[in-house]
């Protein structure tokens, strides 16, 4: 019977020739996309397995749970990316643990980590987030309505002008269904998004897309996405609550 380790170098490889197939397929240049992989709520000997397993970016959703995990683990040779929502409270974890912020998702939150990242003495590349859904459950500024896109733009100016953070492109989360294609329009979206900033902002960087999840990464690749969140596809079900 294979290794836990076995077992996720196996579907971690055959996520890589998925990402590699989209990637032929939408004519992109070949490792245009860096997988990381979700390893939230799993347990510290599952994220050992995974590193042991070849995984070089590892994606967590809560702060505290991550900042355990990474003493626990203490893997220098892995980049560890915050991915989930950051309440402000736990805004001072970030800059010191995580190498890329994908989850920006106010002027509250830049303002309070720039704070903390400039005491740290670093920067912090983040990835703005936003709700191009209609789901009132999503955090991220609301980007349903791209006519109302023009309104964004004095956040985002703020945004740009703290001295320590470092605006690298955007992420989403769009709505969850079955069959991927009914995701797309969301993915295109985003990309859409991102070019109207580029337009208004062209001194910053937008190179960076973080969309995609076990459910739907195929055709996030195919429609830009440079950073794919995938989880349970590679690492399996998350363990159930005690």
């Amino acid at each position: 019977m294979p290794s836990l380790s076995d077992s996720i170098h196996e579907r971690y490889l055959h996520t890589l020739d998925r990402i590699s197939a989209a990637e032929k397929r939408a004519g992109r240049a070949p490792g245009s996309v860096k997988l990381v992989v979700v390893t939230k709520s799993q347990l510290v000997e599952t994220v050992r397995a995974a590193l042991e397993a070849g995984v070089k970016i590892l994606g967590e959703n809560y702060p505290e749970e991550a900042v355990a995990k990474i003493k626990a683990i203490g893997a220098a040779d892995v980049e560890w990316h915050m991915i989930g929502h950051v309440q402000s409270r736990k805004a001072d974890l970030i800059p010191r643990n995580f190498s890329l912020l994908h989850s920006l998702d106010s002027i509250k939150l830049a303002t309070r980590l720039d704070r903390f990242v400039s005491q740290a003495g670093s920067h912090l590349p983040a990835l703005l987030e936003f709700n191009v859904g209609e789901e009132e459950s999503k955090f991220g500024w609301v980007a349903s309505d791209e006519s109302r896109w023009p309104e964004l733009l004095p956040e985002i100016d703020m945004v740009l002008k703290l001295k320590k953070l470092t605006v690298r492109g955007l992420m989403t989360m769009p709505p969850l269904f079955d069959d991927p294609e009914r995701t797309r329009p969301y993915f295109q979206k985003l990309r859409r998004l991102r070019d109207f900033l580029a337009q208004n902002f062209p001194a910053a960087d937008w190179s960076e897309l973080s969309m995609g999840t076990s459910a739907d990464f195929d055709a996030a690749v195919e429609e830009g996405a440079t950073l794919v969140r995938v989880g349970t596809a590679i690492v399996g079900p998350r363990p159930p609550k005690a």
